[in-house]
């Protein structure tokens, strides 16, 4: 038996096998950019790094150097360094004020022998006279002197500034900073790395451990990024020599050993997400196998099934005669086979117009049938209600009523009229409707429906907003103005409706009439009422369909009847308390 024979192994075998192929050139070209990445990354770094390391060792020892100057040209200095003799005990409390202020490790104040008067901050120096004979002779040139003094644990860079009392050498200021453990664990938070500190070759501070500090001692002086693996981490490291530098206005003299600065970061511990990523790698591409034998299954068996469905509906169709039964299409509708699924739809838009049909046949039939039972009661109703109205007329003739029987003859004549008027509504809705078609002008039967309704109190006050340069259309007139009083009228009953807000009096009704295209006029009824409710929306058409106590239901639907009829549309929208448009739009000629 040939297993490719099948299509549905056929499809199956070459998505599984594009597939693998796919995800391993995927996986591998992933692999090698990824870790590329991180490579540089990592040098650009660790480059990053070093320079700023420098820019903030330079800027730090700048603003200790600028420090340093004010302090010797302080008058209070000059005038404790000028004592005579001079006496530590008035220079220290002054040094021991500016040491904090400025925030050094070391603050010297020696006189004009190099006798030092004042020794401050939390480094102390073996024999600082000794180291400072050099820097003080340079002074009393007139020179700064800038100079490392190595330690046990660091080295200390001093910068050492000339005081004068005019053309007089009055001693000097000496004001430093130590590259210690204790700066290079500043160094290590700012940079995010591991920070060493050599002299002359040597390590003297460090942020790892000292069993490394031999090893450390062969990267100083190396150019760029080199590796270099420390126990069992790998590190990449980057040397930067820290120049002496100072500027002083009268010169600067630069003494003493060269220090360099190591700044290594763990190439272990920032490339151990790379692991991570491979396992994450390997579990995707196993789990888009698996899921490629799956959809690739099921792709397959989207060729076929879609047909077979559709078959089965159409079977169960003939058996039991419904030809409103529809194709059940799956939820998820991207499996389904394209042409099976277009087949489908159009099935079932087919067996939707068939219930359409089916519906509105049964509607017209029910109408029809309400139609004629409503003729038969409305003729039922207007005999006595003929008889009534002559006998009420009788009654008004007479003399001598009380008035409580005055006020029952107007309220029966009242009720009469309204029931007559909802007999004439129900006959006008039952009897099919004749057109008598004329040349009549669009404004001329606003306005007369305009005059109609502003008649009946209370009054509501309708602007009208009319193109006069509309011709005369060929259309029902009579009929048309009955629809635009029955829209006047749910408008007036609308706007008086409303207890909220008061409407805009000039505005609370506006008629208007346009020309549009294809030789159509158009006439829109804007309220400003009570609105429509949404859900109510959509049956404002529907026969004896009202919201109003006294309302018959019938007036829109009259309505629709005349402006259908007459080869028009019309068209109803609202927003529920602001108000309701209708738009009717009628052909030029019938």
């Amino acid at each position: 038996m040939n297993i490719l024979s099948s299509l549905t192994n056929r499809i199956f075998f070459a998505s599984a096998v594009l597939t693998v192929v796919a995800i391993a050139v995927a996986v591998y070209r992933v692999n090698v950019a990824v870790t590329a990445q991180a490579e540089n990354e990592l040098r650009r770094g660790l480059e990053e790094a070093g320079t700023l390391l420098e820019e903030y060792r330079t800027r730090m020892f700048e603003h200790y150097a600028r420090e340093g100057r004010l302090v010797a040209d302080l008058s209070n200095m000059k005038a404790a360094m000028t004592t005579d003799p001079p006496d530590p005990l008035t220079v220290e409390p002054i040094a021991d004020r500016y040491q904090r202020q400025i925030g050094c490790d070391l603050f010297l104040v020696t006189d004009p022998s190099g006798a030092v008067l004042a020794a401050r901050g939390r480094l102390k120096t073996d024999d600082p006279a000794a180291r400072l004979r050099e820097p003080v002779a340079d002074a009393k040139r007139g020179k700064e002197t800038v100079s490392l003094w190595p330690y046990t644990g660091g080295v200390i860079q001093v910068v050492t500034v000339p005081s004068f009392v005019g053309a007089e050498f009055v001693g000097t200021v000496s004001v430093g900073f130590s590259l210690d453990a204790v700066t290079a664990q500043q160094f290590q938070r700012l940079t995010n790395s591991e920070i060493a500190f050599a002299v002359n070759g040597h390590v003297e501070a460090s942020t790892l451990t000292e069993r490394y500090s031999p090893q450390l001692e062969t990267l100083v002086g190396m150019e760029g990024v080199r590796v270099i693996r420390l126990g069992d981490a790998e590190y990449v490291a980057v040397s930067r020599v820290l120049p002496l530098q100072a500027n002083g206005e009268g010169g600067t003299a630069a003494t003493g050993p060269t220090a360099t600065a190591l700044i290594l970061r763990s190439r272990t511990e920032r490339l151990r997400f790379l692991a991570a990523v491979h396992r994450e790698l390997a579990v995707t591409a196993f789990l888009a196998v698996m899921a490629t034998t799956l959809v690739s299954y099921a792709v397959a068996r989207t060729v076929t099934r879609p047909l077979g469905t559709i078959t089965a509906t159409m079977r169960e169709m003939a058996t039991t005669g419904d030809l409103t039964r529809k194709i059940a299409l799956s939820s998820n509708s991207r499996w389904e086979d394209e042409d099976a699924r277009l087949l489908a739809n159009t099935f079932n838009a087919m067996t939707d117009s068939i219930a359409r049909f089916q519906r509105e046949a049964a509607q017209r039939e029910r109408l029809s049938s309400l139609g004629r039972l409503s003729t038969v009661v409305a003729h039922e109703i207007r005999n006595p209600l003929m008889i009534i109205r002559t006998a009420l007329r009788t009654l008004k003739q007479g003399t001598g009523h009380t008035p409580d029987v005055e006020g029952a003859i107007a309220d029966i004549d009242e009720e009469v009229t309204r029931l007559n008027r909802i007999v004439t509504e129900v006959l006008d809705f039952a009897r099919p409707i004749t057109f008598d078609l004329a040349a009549v002008s669009v404004n001329g039967l606003c306005e007369d429906a305009v005059r109609a309704v502003g008649s009946e109190e209370p009054t509501v006050a309708v602007r009208l907003d009319l193109a006069r340069h509309l011709g005369e259309i060929v259309t029902d007139g009579e009929r048309v103005r009955l629809a635009l009083v029955n829209i006047l009228n749910n408008a007036r009953h609308a706007v008086l409706a409303r207890t909220d807000r008061s409407p805009d009096a000039a505005r609370a009704i506006e008629v208007v009439t346009r020309s549009v295209a294809s030789g159509r006029v158009a006439i829109e009824v804007r309220d400003q009422g009570v609105g429509i409710q949404p859900d109510d929306l959509s049956r404002v058409f529907d026969p004896f369909f009202t919201t109003r106590r006294t309302g018959t239901g019938l007036g829109l639907a009259i309505t629709r009847r005349i402006i259908e009829g007459l080869g028009g549309t019309i068209v109803v929208t609202s927003r529920p308390g602001y108000g309701t448009d209708v738009r009717i739009e009628l052909p030029a000629t019938s």
